[in-house]
C-alpha cells in the first residue's frame, strides 16, 4: 500500500476536475504505469505536471487499496510508446508500486489545461452545449463525443413527442466544419448546418 503522504499527498479534487484517463498496469520494472486516456486529445496529460487520482469506481475496486480517497501526485515523466501512454509518477520506484495503482482514475484541473488553438476545442467543453441549426431549431445538448480517426461526432440528446408521449431521443452529427457553422463557448451554444430529419 502507498501510504497518502509523502509522494501521495492526500488532497481533494478541484472543483473543475476533469478525468482524463485512468493507469491499465505497470509498464516495465521501474515504476512506470500504461495509461488508458480517454480522448484522443492528451495534452492536458502531458502538460500538467500533478495529476489528482481516485481510486477505481466500486465495480472495479475490488483489492485496490493504494490510497483510499483522492490524492495529489507529481509526474516525474510522461511518454508516448508504441502502444499507448506510459508515465513514472515520483515515489513509485517499482512495479509492485505501479501495479497497486491499477484502475486509479486521473483527473486534471480544467484550468490547468493548455490553451486549444485557434478553432480547436476541448471535448469536455463541448459536453452540455445546445446545438441549433441555421434556422434556429433546437437539435439537442451535447452528451458526448465519439472519435471515429480524425474528426469526432457529437451526439445529442433531444425531446421528441411520439403518440402525444414525450421521450428522450438521441441525434449525431459530425463535428467538421461542413456541419459545424460556430462554436460559441461563452453563449453555449453550436450552430450547425443540420436537420431535424438528417
Amino acid at each position: 500500500m502507498i501510504p497518502s503522504s509523502g509522494p501521495f499527498e492526500a488532497s481533494p479534487l478541484p472543483a473543475d476536475a476533469v478525468e482524463l484517463g485512468r493507469f491499465l498496469d505497470a509498464w516495465g520494472v521501474k515504476g512506470w504505469v500504461h495509461i488508458q486516456p480517454h480522448s484522443a486529445d492528451t495534452r492536458a496529460l502531458f502538460e500538467s505536471p500533478d495529476w489528482f487520482l481516485l481510486p477505481p469506481e466500486a465495480r472495479f475496486a475490488r483489492g485496490f487499496s493504494a490510497f483510499p480517497g483522492p490524492v495529489r501526485v507529481h509526474v516525474a515523466e510522461i511518454k508516448v510508446h508504441s502502444d499507448g501512454i506510459v508515465a513514472r509518477l515520483e515515489g513509485v520506484v517499482d512495479r509492485s508500486g505501479a501495479e497497486a495503482l491499477k484502475g486509479a482514475r486521473i483527473h486534471v484541473p480544467r484550468s490547468a489545461f493548455p490553451a486549444a488553438a485557434d478553432g480547436e476545442y476541448y471535448w469536455v467543453d463541448l459536453i452540455g452545449l445546445d446545438v441549433v441549426n441555421r434556422e434556429g431549431v433546437h437539435l439537442g445538448v451535447v452528451r458526448d463525443l465519439i472519435p471515429t480517426g480524425p474528426t469526432s461526432v457529437l451526439v445529442m440528446d433531444y425531446t421528441e413527442t411520439v403518440d402525444g408521449v414525450e421521450k428522450t431521443a438521441e441525434r449525431m452529427v459530425p463535428f467538421v466544419a461542413a456541419y459545424i457553422d460556430d462554436v460559441d463557448l461563452n453563449a453555449r451554444r453550436i450552430t450547425a448546418d443540420w436537420q431535424t430529419d438528417y
